[in-house]
């Protein structure tokens, strides 16, 4: 897994199929909100589902691990800011998401972000060309390309380092595509006894396992 980065930024809504599956407008710039350091696990550790949360989701995303500190980029120079792509699964607790009136607790519960090792940028010439796939016990549930993003990798650091500085070992994860539990009818949320595997081309795979919290 990943060094535990100081910021984790995250984009809402970067999928068009995504939005449409939800019959919302496409944003006119990337939606962020945050998720905690607490949040991260490893491929192969429980995603652990606290009381709290009945109506626990599944969103596979692209992870960029920022390398050299960035401070007002352009999306052409953006790029080289990164240091490398992980493959993540934002697990998102909906009801504490839609309830709360804003995201971050929903978002920040413990185990709530499997993340891969990761892969070298020089290895992922290019971010906007990758299969991504969420596999729910052997049945597939999302699958979309990175090219569907709203705004692309380059555009969502230059975005954010407009006014927040990015670290390096900082972690932005860049949004879901369509199929996520939530939108589906019936709707599907993870339980005990699940397993969830995200898979990227080029970046690999991981699967955890889902338990009830202690």
């Amino acid at each position: 897994m990943i060094e535990t980065p100081e910021k984790i930024v995250c984009v809402g809504l970067n999928y068009r199929d995504h939005a449409e599956e939800q019959g919302v407008d496409l944003p006119e710039r990337p939606l962020l909100f945050a998720k905690w350091p607490n949040t991260l696990i490893a491929d192969g550790d429980a995603i652990r589902i606290p009381e709290i949360s009945k109506q626990v989701d599944y969103e596979a995303e692209l992870g960029v691990v920022i390398g050299r500190r960035a401070r007002k980029v352009s999306a052409g120079d953006a790029l080289d800011h990164v240091r490398g792509y992980v493959v993540a699964n934002d697990v998102s607790g909906r009801d504490l998401q839609f309830s709360d009136g804003q995201w971050v607790r929903g978002k920040s519960l413990d185990t709530f972000l499997p993340v891969s090792d990761l892969i070298p940028a020089s290895e992922v010439p290019d971010p906007q060309t990758l299969g991504i796939r969420a596999i729910l016990n052997g049945e597939t549930m999302q699958d979309s390309n990175t090219s569907n993003m709203v705004f692309g990798v380059a555009d969502i650091v230059s975005f954010v380092s407009q006014g927040i500085t990015l670290e390096p070992g900082d972690l932005i994860i860049t949004g879901t595509p369509a199929g996520v539990g939530a939108f589906r009818k019936p709707q599907v949320w993870l339980k005990p006894g699940d397993e969830i595997t995200i898979e990227i081309d080029g970046l690999g795979s991981i699967t955890n396992p889902v338990v009830a919290a202690d």
